[in-house]
């Protein structure tokens, strides 16, 4: 479950990084804020992925 977890945040910090650009493309300030915090939430995510890994046994 671990592996699928991992692939779902690094999709949305995929979606955020081009809902990022697309907003920075058109000037659209929300669509920008939007990308940034998705890439954000992906990112603590994985961390916390991280965390969970460290701490299961081999």
């Amino acid at each position: 479950m671990a592996m699928k977890d991992k692939i779902k945040n690094m999709m949305q910090i995929s979606r955020g990084k081009t809902k990022r650009a697309a907003g920075e493309a058109m000037g659209d300030d929300k669509l920008t804020a939007d990308g940034r915090a998705d890439v954000q939430a992906g990112n603590i995510k994985q961390a916390g992925e991280k965390v969970k890994d460290a701490f299961r046994e081999p």
